[in-house]
């Protein structure tokens, strides 16, 4: 039995046993869920390629997009990624002793430090979004154009009617 199979299953128990259940949009949020678990999942799995959690690889993801010279305030990271700072101390931490990232004085105020992608965090980085982008693209290689599209205009609109609680 395929995830589909299970999800119509798990909503055919909730018709059986309550029939004035939506089944429809039940099983459409089900699937939205698995897909991204399983997208979720296929991520994680590149990112253990290269030794380190999903977190840590959004960290150096993060100062890679920012641009060179690839530096950036560890509190405009954690806010960057929506986490608190003690998370991003963590992760910061085992990127250091990976030697992918360095904490650098900030040349404008010596008390504070900024976080740099090391030469082996930049060629580390620069391989995985490679990877990454491919991985993207299989995983929505199933999809036409016009369903892209679609999907992309539906998912914006449900994202912007959950963020507005």
């Amino acid at each position: 039995m395929d995830d589909n199979d299970r999800i119509d299953a798990l909503v055919g128990q909730w018709a059986d046993q309550r029939p004035d259940i939506d089944r429809d949009t039940m099983a459409l949020l089900a699937r939205l869920s698995r897909a991204a678990e399983l997208a979720n999942a296929r991520t994680e799995r590149l990112s253990e390629e290269y030794g380190v959690n999903k977190g840590d690889g959004d960290v150096m993801f993060a100062l890679r997009r920012s641009g060179a010279p690839f530096r950036l305030s560890p509190t405009a990271l954690a806010r960057g990624l929506l986490m608190t700072t003690g998370t991003m101390t963590g992760r910061l931490d085992r990127l250091e002793k990976r030697g992918f990232i360095a904490r650098v004085p900030r040349s404008e105020d010596r008390r504070s430090l900024d976080v740099v992608l090391t030469e082996e965090g930049l060629r580390l980085v620069d391989e995985a979004v490679a990877k990454h982008d491919a991985n993207l693209r299989e995983i929505a290689s199933v999809l036409t154009a016009d369903d892209r599209a679609e999907l992309d205009r539906l998912t914006r609109t449900l994202i912007t009617h959950l963020s507005s609680d």
